[in-house]
């Protein structure tokens, strides 16, 4: 399997177990949208709790130039650590809601 292909399933494979940490029974739906030709991936909620209307972004990741790219993290875990564990070098990770300037200074890819 080739690198891109390994990315996308390692993408969904995340997606999917956060997703199962959701409540099933809950009014609002955790959905995972994958748009597996241009490499976006997202985990969002939406729904109604009480009056309240829900809808968010979880977690959003995109595949760019042949790195896993964490554009948004909505959680409270280290996914770039998670990423590394499923099997993305360090090298093809990048936070990329850190500036520029300041991934310089992680252990993972600036660009």
């Amino acid at each position: 399997m080739d690198k891109l292909e390994s990315y996308r399933k390692i993408l969904q494979k995340l997606l999917y177990d956060y997703a199962q940490l959701g409540d099933a029974d809950a009014a609002v739906e955790t959905q995972i949208i994958a748009d597996t030709v241009r490499d976006h991936y997202q985990l969002v909620q939406v729904g109604w709790q009480n009056d309240w209307r829900i809808y968010g972004c979880i977690l959003h990741l995109d595949i760019k130039d042949g790195k896993v790219w964490l554009q948004h993290n909505g959680t409270e875990d280290d996914i770039p650590a998670e990423l590394a564990k499923m099997g993305v070098p360090k090298t093809d990770i990048v936070v990329g809601f850190h500036s520029p300037f300041k991934r310089q200074f992680t252990e993972y890819a600036v660009s």
